[in-house]
């Protein structure tokens, strides 16, 4: 193998990933729907199970790392081989222009389909009451204009224009800190102790919560603790781009390893949290507060670790259908949430058990995400927009990762 191709697999794994990532949204907004416990969003199936309330933790501790650790990746990679100005005006057109034009239609239609089921919820029949959100367990943490699931891409946008502001100011004053700040990165992101070490900083500011985790609040104006997490992943993924062949390549070896310390610390924190009454683990102890955040945290990097190495030696090879999957994924990421609540309020009242509505609201809302990319983006303006390509046209060679 080449060096190119073996560059082009590794890009080709990452983008897999990250699709793979994309569509975990909706296995984690359907568990949503059926949990047992405390949840931060109104609308509930009338059927619900723990094992939902254990899949939502599951995925919540790698899929937003994951994401931030690949958008860095890229955004480091669009620099170097397009500079500042033209990073900056891609971010616009990918990040910035999708939002403005999604989220007001996304926002009516989840207001509008969380209402319908909130009313089957009261009522039992279809209807709309704007009186009855407010009453909703959980509504004021998503009370009034907010991001919704678009957090992640207007978050993205900031850190990503961003970038390059912060990159020229420190090319001009301060040579040595970027570089230096990525080396130190690269050196704890592959030994025991600098994982400890990174650990130690996200429950440091996971602490911050009562719960011991940072939530998203879908604000326009995010809380410091949400810039803080997020970015460190986000850095984290820009130093892995500068040092890709040291850091992927202990990936690949070691993927193994980093899953089990992963399945291990969830574990932990799972034992942790479980020493704590169920009604009081929205404002834990400090001492159970840092020992829980510590051990999920410590999942979180060390499965983002491993899925990065399982893809990058596993699923790097480009296929068609994988590349499929890739280039809907953002339009997947994008209508996903209102089908999930809409398929749940059609769902709601039946007599099935909550493991059977999960994987029906799952297989219609893929199918019906699927159906609408193909129909309507794939080969459109829209399509064009999200995926910068027109349908049609061969995928061309993923952009070759640099030599040194």
């Amino acid at each position: 193998m080449t060096q190119a191709d073996g560059s082009q697999d590794r890009l080709y794994a990452l983008d897999n990933l990250r699709a793979a990532m994309m569509w975990l949204g909706i296995v984690l907004h359907v568990a949503v729907i059926h949990m047992a416990g405390a949840q931060l969003l109104p609308w509930r199936d009338n059927q619900t199970t723990p094992a939902a309330d254990l899949l939502v933790a599951f995925i919540h501790a790698f899929r937003m790392p994951v994401f931030f650790i690949l958008a860095g990746f890229f955004v480091a990679l669009l620099l170097t081989q397009r500079g500042a100005a033209a990073t900056v005006r891609h971010r616009l057109r990918r990040l910035a222009l999708p939002f403005a034009l999604f989220w007001p239609p996304l926002f009516a239609a989840c207001a509008v389909l969380a209402m319908l089921f909130m009313h089957r919820m009261a009522r039992g029949t279809w209807g709309l009451d704007p009186g009855l959100a407010p009453a909703a367990e959980g509504m004021a943490a998503h009370t009034g204009l907010n991001t919704l699931h678009l957090w992640f891409l207007w978050l993205l946008f900031w850190l990503s224009v961003l970038t390059p502001l912060v990159q020229k100011a420190l090319q001009r004053w301060a040579p040595a800190v970027a570089p230096a700040l990525g080396r130190w990165l690269a050196a704890m992101g592959c030994t025991p102790w600098g994982v400890a070490v990174l650990t130690t900083l996200l429950a440091g500011i996971g602490v911050q919560y009562g719960a011991g985790l940072v939530s998203p609040g879908n604000a326009f104006v995010p809380p410091w603790m949400e810039w803080a997490h997020n970015g460190l992943f986000y850095v984290f993924g820009l130093a892995l781009y500068a040092h890709w062949q040291v850091l992927l390549a202990h990936y690949v070896r070691r993927w193994p390893w980093y899953g089990v310390a992963g399945v291990l610390c969830f574990l932990a924190s799972g034992g942790v949290l479980e020493q704590v009454p169920a009604d009081a683990r929205q404002t834990l102890p400090m001492g159970v507060r840092w020992a829980f955040s510590w051990a999920y945290n410590a999942a979180a990097w060390c499965w983002s670790f491993a899925l990065i190495g399982l893809f990058t030696a596993h699923l790097g090879r480009h296929s068609p259908a994988m590349r499929y999957l890739a280039d809907s994924s953002y339009w997947v990421y994008l209508v996903h949430m209102p089908m999930t609540i809409g398929f749940g309020a059609l769902l709601f009242g039946l007599p099935w058990p909550a493991g059977v509505k999960m994987l029906l609201n799952i297989a219609a809302t893929t199918a019906l995400s699927l159906a609408s990319y193909h129909w309507l983006v794939r080969t459109t303006a829209v399509g064009l927009l999200l995926n910068g390509k027109s349908h049609g046209r061969a995928p061309g060679p993923a952009a070759a990762l640099p030599t040194a």
